[in-house]
């Protein structure tokens, strides 16, 4: 039967799924292609190699220290801008593994991307704690039937009308839609801009030097392991009680269940990943948040103070929550396909002996070597993974 692994956040994301991708394509022995299901460019995967590389990676897939090849399925939102800035520094870093993408992928133009911040600066103190990436829009305009994939990349001049149909027909609507009906001026010039445009057709042809374009039906032809990457996490999901603080994105099951029954895959193996304490970062509800952080060894050089979203937020791992929240994403699975899922603990090295959770609304302490066997008890789990620090070479399988 053929079987692949699934990488999935458990919380608000930032909770070490790029660490947790990078080890199981290690397991392969890199001979691996990493599946982005979900999200965009805003995702932000910090891989540390055991010799110090880092990289935080947002359209590469996780695994590519290890030689491992992407594939941007068609949940996946390509942005060409920005995955020229990140080809740009990865490259010195690492001979890059092959890249693929599906031909109906969505893709973002900078029109998305001005709209996007355009409304999050306007909402104020009531930001529903966006990139500003234009992920969301991206996605609002296909729905409205003003779509651009990943196979229209190809035909410049094509791509160019659709460009200016953005920007002079749908940028308009959408933005008095948000009631945004003036334009504030610092960004008018931006918009009118042909210079912005222009670059933004050299972005493509990039992507296209380095993307193979693929048919819907190459997971199911590809031979290597297959490691499924999320982005986000199960309490940003699209259709999460907290909206609207939450991504377009279904962060959890539903896209991987879809690909691998397309693919003639009978098992995965889902490794739902938490630190061990909370982090969010953007705007939105958060338990048991804590107005400083909870522990003095923690660093965090990926999530730093934007604009955008702010500065990370910390708070206790609610166990109660965190159990609630697996047990619904794998309820959704209807499917023929077997799901067999474990939890992974990461940051187990920042706790200064013990850790705080909460359960059933009460704070207990409980020391670190005990915590990811508490969690995999509560989760029910049947298997634990286990990190104590930013590379692969810090974890295990209890």
């Amino acid at each position: 039967m053929k079987t692949a692994k699934v990488v999935i956040g458990a919380n608000f994301g930032d909770e070490g799924k790029g660490l947790t991708t990078d080890f199981f394509c290690a397991e392969s022995a890199g001979d691996a292609v990493v599946v982005r299901f979900n999200g965009g460019a805003q995702a932000g995967h910090t891989v540390v190699t055991p010799d110090g590389v880092r990289h935080v990676f947002s359209h590469f897939g996780s695994g590519s220290f290890t030689g491992a090849e992407t594939f941007l399925s068609r949940f996946f939102v390509c942005n060409p801008l920005l995955f020229a800035k990140e080809h740009a520094v990865l490259a010195p870093k690492c001979a890059i593994p092959p890249l693929h993408a599906d031909a109906g992928a969505p893709v973002t133009t900078p029109y998305d991307m001005m709209i996007n911040q355009m409304a999050e600066e306007a909402r104020g103190a009531g930001r529903h704690g966006s990139c500003g990436m234009g992920f969301g829009e991206t996605l609002e305009r296909h729905e409205n039937g003003l779509q651009i994939t990943c196979a229209d990349l190809a035909d410049a001049g094509a791509l160019r009308l659709k460009l200016k149909s953005v920007r002079e027909h749908w940028m308009p609507q959408r933005l008095s839609k948000l009631g945004l009906s003036a334009v504030p001026e610092k960004w008018q010039e931006r918009i009118a801009s042909d210079g912005i445009l222009e670059k933004y057709i050299d972005d493509t042809a990039l992507f296209l030097q380095l993307v193979t374009v693929e048919q819907p039906d190459y997971l199911e032809k590809t031979e290597k392991p297959i490691v499924f990457e999320g982005a986000q996490g199960l309490l940003l999901a699209e259709d999460h009680r907290w909206f609207p603080h939450v991504t377009r994105s279904a962060t959890g099951l539903k896209n991987v269940l879809l690909l691998a029954e397309q693919a003639g895959i009978g098992q995965l193996d889902v490794a739902y990943i938490t630190r061990a304490y909370l982090t969010r970062h953007g705007a939105g509800p958060m338990p048991h948040e804590l107005g400083k952080l909870p522990y003095p060894r923690i660093t965090d050089a990926t999530n730093v103070h934007n604009d955008w979203q702010g500065s990370l937020r910390f708070g206790w791992l609610e166990l109660d929550l965190l159990a609630e929240t697996i047990r619904d994403d794998l309820a959704r699975n209807t499917s023929p396909v077997k799901v067999n899922h474990g939890i992974s603990v990461t940051c187990l090295d920042q706790l200064d002996g013990e850790a705080t959770v909460a359960e059933s609304d009460k704070l207990s302490q409980v020391a670190a070597d005990k915590l990811p066997a508490l969690i995999r008890q509560r989760t029910g789990a049947s298997f634990l993974i286990e990190s104590c620090g930013p590379s692969r070479s810090s974890v295990s399988r209890a």
